[in-house]
């Protein structure tokens, strides 16, 4: 890096190396988790959408409890350790058709350790008001994509010319890698992601710890899964809006439970309290920008695998493949984005981050306004041309990257030090209630005669303008000291 430029902690590197092989484990079995359920086992497509909406919704949800038990006993970098290590298992169990459903809760077990405390720590490398916290999340969130895009071509190509089980397995080789970067490169870090006086990993005191963690998850997914059916079938006798009240009522009280400050801790101060007041607000919204972006694990994955002609150079391109797109984009994309927003805020155009996150949902929409488009001419045509979809997710790209890094520094740089951990893990469980709903609500939209991707844009643009009309008073909130 030239002396021109920032130079950004030698940390970065190690969060952005661990972070890329985790989401490459990640976005490899999410290429291929719908495709496997429906043609290779055979699950009806709304029986599939529903399991993916609910398995990406608890992989988001489960990190407010995995924040919190690292504010309050494991540290962040214990507690990431030790969920790359329950992910490794829960991807080589995928290679495994018996143990479908284990290697599913494992992964959301393991992703709720993982995932609010590797990304917090990219905020621990830099002091308070250091000016390349954003561009430091902006490399980050390039670490993310890098192994984003990876996935499809490899896991993808593995799991629908090979086999299944084989790109499952590569997903769990990738966290594996992610492990042991972290592990080995934590001398790095500094004290990022350590409690105060808590020593670095190593010695047998933590492998035991790991291992017993481990186990803990193993044990705890097995008694989830003998009582779910008891759960399940509760739950199915309510009514839609009886499982929404109950559903966000269960969120809730997790967030009451979670959000006490530890013992001993000063109480949160007027202007805290504002800012916290404030990424709340933020959260609720974009969960309308995910529950639409998220569609492309889902319903936008089964539209290219029977609605989109893939034949190019006398070859089919696998269904998995358009999902490379997105991070791909994000590659290109996101150097442009950083030094776009850099000038934007030197200049008297500035946006606020709730300001750049409307805009952002406002892009998302005009990528359904095409993907109707493509969804009505293959109703008459069969099939439509593969630019469609790419357009719609390098639309959804340029959205996601005026709503997804912003909001990352803004929880990172408005959260208080004590409870950094915790509100991570709130604004992952708001993405994760946008999966569970971009999975589920196809169902529930059945039978109202409102298409899907139709509904889609509209609440895209509303959500967006909402926020854009409310972020003056966001934007003073997040701003407010003490």
């Amino acid at each position: 890096m030239s002396d021109t430029l920032p130079r950004h902690p030698p940390g970065l590197r190690v969060i952005f190396f661990t972070e890329m092989w985790e989401r490459f484990s990640y976005y490899g079995m999410r290429a291929l988790l719908v495709l496997y359920l429906v043609n290779a086992l055979g699950m009806p497509r709304a029986d599939a959408l529903a399991l993916y909406g609910l398995y990406t919704g608890l992989v988001y949800v489960t990190p407010l409890i995995g924040g919190a038990l690292a504010d309050r006993w494991l540290g962040a970098r214990r507690a990431a350790v030790a969920g790359a290590l329950i992910m490794m298992l829960g991807h080589f169990a995928m290679a495994f058709e018996p143990l479908l459903h284990l290697a599913l809760g494992l992964l959301i077990v393991g992703n709720g350790f993982f995932k609010p405390n590797s990304t917090s720590m990219v905020g621990m490398l830099y002091a308070p008001g250091d000016p390349r916290r954003a561009g430091g999340y902006t490399i980050f969130y390039m670490g993310v994509n890098l192994g984003a895009f990876l996935a499809p071509l490899v896991a993808g190509t593995l799991g629908e010319r090979l086999g299944w089980h084989y790109g499952f397995a590569s997903a769990g080789v990738g966290m594996a890698i992610g492990s042991v970067v972290l592990w080995r490169g934590q001398h790095r870090l500094g004290d990022a992601g350590l409690r105060p006086g808590q020593p670095p990993l190593g010695g047998l005191a933590d492998a035991r710890l790991m291992v017993a963690l481990c186990v803990a998850a193993v044990a705890g997914v097995g008694t989830v899964l003998a009582v779910w059916p008891w759960v399940q079938a509760g739950w199915q006798a309510l009514p839609a809006a009886g499982q929404a009240v109950l559903g966000l009522a269960g969120l809730a009280a997790a967030v009451a439970a979670v959000a006490r400050p530890p013992a001993g801790a000063a109480p949160l101060t007027a202007a805290e309290r504002g800012r916290l007041v404030a990424i709340g607000i933020v959260a609720f919204f974009v969960v309308f920008f995910w529950m639409g972006f998220e569609q492309a694990g889902g319903s936008m994955t089964l539209f290219a695998d029977t609605q989109t002609d893939r034949h190019a150079f006398g070859q089919e391109i696998p269904a998995s493949w358009f999902q490379a797109i997105n991070p791909l984009a994000i590659i290109v994309l996101a150097p442009l984005f950083s030094a776009g927003w850099t000038a934007l805020d030197r200049s008297r155009f500035a946006l606020s981050d709730p300001a750049k996150q409307g805009w952002g949902m406002v892009v998302l929409g005009l990528g359904f306004v095409v993907m109707v488009m493509a969804q009505q001419r293959a109703e008459v045509q069969g099939t439509v041309g593969p630019q469609w979809l790419a357009m719609v997710y390098l639309l959804h790209t340029m959205g996601e990257l005026m709503l997804s890094p912003v909001g990352l520094s803004l929880v990172s740089a408005a959260a208080p030090a004590r409870l950094a951990g915790l509100l991570m893990g709130l604004w992952m469980a708001a993405i994760g209630v946008a999966n569970y709903l971009a999975g589920a609500l196809e169902g529930l939209l059945a039978g109202s005669g409102i298409p899907l991707f139709a509904f889609l844009l509209g609440s895209s643009l509303g959500a967006g303008a909402l926020l854009l009309l409310a972020s003056p008073w966001l934007a003073r909130q997040l701003r407010r000291v003490d």
